[in-house]
């Protein structure tokens, strides 16, 4: 006999159906929102996505810069 699965409760499908677009965060922004926008994507906390963005760009400062100034015109705000 298979367990019946749990139920998928309102606030769970809120969660859940927030998180489906990709947008620069103008609440929890430090710069330009990018960083905090892709820490709200995947349920990070935004110090680390920064802190990640950092280490990447001081090793591939360039692709990185590029993307980032990609995001920062192409990311609608939220």
């Amino acid at each position: 006999m298979v367990p019946a699965p749990p139920q998928v409760t309102e606030s769970i499908m809120k969660t859940i159906g927030e998180n489906t677009h990709f947008y620069k965060d103008t609440l929890r922004k430090k710069v330009s929102g990018v960083c905090a926008g892709i820490a709200r994507y995947f349920g990070f906390d935004p110090l680390w996505v920064r802190c990640a963005a950092i280490v990447a760009f001081i090793f591939m400062p360039v692709p990185v810069a590029l993307a980032y100034l990609i995001a920062v015109l192409l990311l609608p705000n939220r």
